[in-house]
């Protein structure tokens, strides 16, 4: 899988496309779950894609401090439900993890984790803190990497 990491202004209409397209038939299809994904954020962030076979089939998206927590942040994690066999969740989320060592250094990372995946993000370091909630329907806990 190749990683581009964009600003908004950078990503081009195809590559917008996709990841409202991957977002949607994730977060509101397969999760039956109607909220607004497209929320006025993303041009604030910026965008970590997985591409293979010319396709996105990987995104997050990183906030700097204040964007979104007081911490810099990381959201919209998502993978194809045909790649998901392939660890790319992990390599999304590290290279995620890199882009902020780069440009975010010695920052604490805080994300709203979906609760069944506790063990996914504590395995990359974060910890969860904090009573479970719901977002959107759907159980969640705030977790920090510090």
């Amino acid at each position: 899988m190749e990683v581009l990491v964009k600003t908004f202004e950078e990503l081009s209409t195809k590559e917008l496309y996709q990841i409202l397209r991957l977002r949607s038939e994730v977060f509101v299809v397969e999760q039956d779950c109607v909220y607004q994904d497209v929320d006025n954020k993303d041009q604030k962030a910026l965008h970590v894609i997985g591409i293979k076979n010319d396709g996105v089939v990987a995104y997050t998206r990183i906030f700097k401090p204040g964007d979104y927590f007081d911490n810099v942040s990381i959201g919209r994690v998502v993978v194809s439900k045909n790649q998901r066999k392939f660890g790319l969740g992990k390599q999304i989320m590290q290279a995620s993890l890199a882009t902020i060592d780069q440009r975010f250094p010695h920052k604490a990372i805080e994300i709203s984790a979906q609760s069944y995946l506790l063990k996914f993000y504590t395995e990359l370091g974060f910890n969860a803190f904090g009573e479970e909630y719901l977002e959107d329907g759907i159980p969640h806990r705030r977790m920090l990497r510090e």
